[in-house]
């Protein structure tokens, strides 16, 4: 687990403050967000050419230096071309957080803001995106054995007995719930089972202050444009080597951050479950449900504007953001 304090992200908080003056250039955080497999890597990579700055990854699966094929992970080339942030930087075997997202990213972007005027968040994951850029909400701990419980039920018993549970016991939660995301319902049960008080108990709805200008894009494609370019990539990274790295990440398949798309349907396959076939049609239909999850997350922020992926001009769009 990573240890860090929210006193760091206080700190930079409080420096970047007292140095920004009605002199100075405004610090603006381009934000290219969207469903999986939409283009986002390419576009942030543009535009941070054009603008000669980083980008800071907001995929919360990047960041693990053993999972690249099955998290579309840029190229060494593309890396090379512009410096990022928040990939290769941990092992699968930690585990990093929303929080803890949330105070790496306030530090990446002060090491950025320290010589440009301009930072890109590329990615996805639309929890971390929010956790950046309005803060998160102090959550007490949850004991990992409350957690392992929970998820070993869920793993025998299915998402109906977990959509039940949840239902049961904290239906509050359950109303306004994306009941088809077990990851959130797991963290629900969570909360619940370990302080006996639902999670939106300790949403407050307070956003942080952040020195910066956040600019929020969304790429976007036709659905069926979108479902083919998924089901494309899905077999990309299989003639690339998927099965082999998701075998050699065999004796880690218990960690909740292999319990992903194309990782665990594979697993599946190794186990003797699934023919290979099946998991391969299995990692596309739960890849393509992924990304209409997060189409929905983005379209609940009314901050975000949707931009055709496959426009000309497309960073011309979203620099026009910026006025």
């Amino acid at each position: 687990m990573l240890l860090r304090t929210s006193v760091v992200a206080a700190t930079i908080m409080m420096n970047s403050l007292a140095g920004t003056t009605s002199n100075t250039p405004e610090k603006t955080v381009f934000v290219i967000a969207g469903a999986t497999a939409v283009g986002k890597t390419d576009a942030a990579i543009a535009l941070a050419e054009r603008l000669g700055t980083a980008i800071i990854s907001a995929d919360s699966r990047q960041c693990y230096r053993e999972m690249s094929i099955g998290t579309a992970k840029p190229s060494a080339e593309e890396l090379a071309r512009v410096k990022h942030f928040f990939i290769d930087e941990f092992s699968v075997t930690e585990h990093i957080s929303a929080a803890d997202y949330e105070r790496l990213a306030l530090e990446y972007l002060q090491n950025i803001f320290q010589e440009k005027d301009h930072a890109i968040v590329c990615g996805g994951t639309g929890l971390y995106i929010k956790a950046l850029s309005e803060g998160l909400d102090e959550m007490p701990e949850v004991p990992e054995s409350v957690t392992q419980e929970i998820q070993m039920l869920y793993e025998q018993n299915g998402l109906a007995w977990l959509q039940q549970a949840v239902l049961s016991e904290d239906p509050e939660f359950y109303e306004t719930a994306d009941t088809e995301n077990p990851a959130r319902l797991l963290r629900a049960l969570a909360f619940r089972r370990a302080t006996g008080k639902s999670i939106l108990t300790f949403r407050t709805g307070q956003r942080k202050p952040r020195p910066y200008r956040f600019v929020k894009c969304v790429l976007d494609l036709p659905r069926a444009v979108l479902y083919e370019r998924i089901n494309l990539r899905v077999e990309k990274m299989m003639e690339s080597g998927l099965l082999e790295e998701v075998r050699s990440l065999a004796p880690y398949k218990h960690l909740k951050n292999l319990q992903t798309v194309g990782y665990s349907e594979l697993f599946a396959y190794l186990d003797g479950e699934w023919s290979l076939e099946f998991a391969i049609e299995k990692i596309k239909q739960h890849t393509r449900n992924y990304a209409k999850r997060q189409l929905t997350w983005f379209r609940k922020d009314p901050e975000y504007h949707w931009l055709d992926a496959r426009a000309i001009d497309l960073n011309d769009q979203i620099m026009a953001l910026k006025k």
